[in-house]
């Protein structure tokens, strides 16, 4: 099981953290959209992690 390391709740499946879309846009010829997100601790708010997620549009 994992832990949030800012307030040690158990982080055991999706619904327990947060994923936030940053900023989502639609730039380039084929019009694919590159979403930026960060996944934080439902419980204490706390980042956890970060990524980007490319997509077709």
């Amino acid at each position: 099981m994992v832990h949030c390391p800012e307030c040690d709740a158990d982080i055991a499946e999706e619904s327990d953290v947060e994923f936030v879309d940053m900023d989502s846009k639609m730039a380039g010829l084929f019009r694919s959209s590159k979403r930026f997100y960060v996944v934080a601790c439902n419980d204490c708010g706390t980042a956890i992690g970060s990524g980007v997620a490319g997509g077709g549009g």
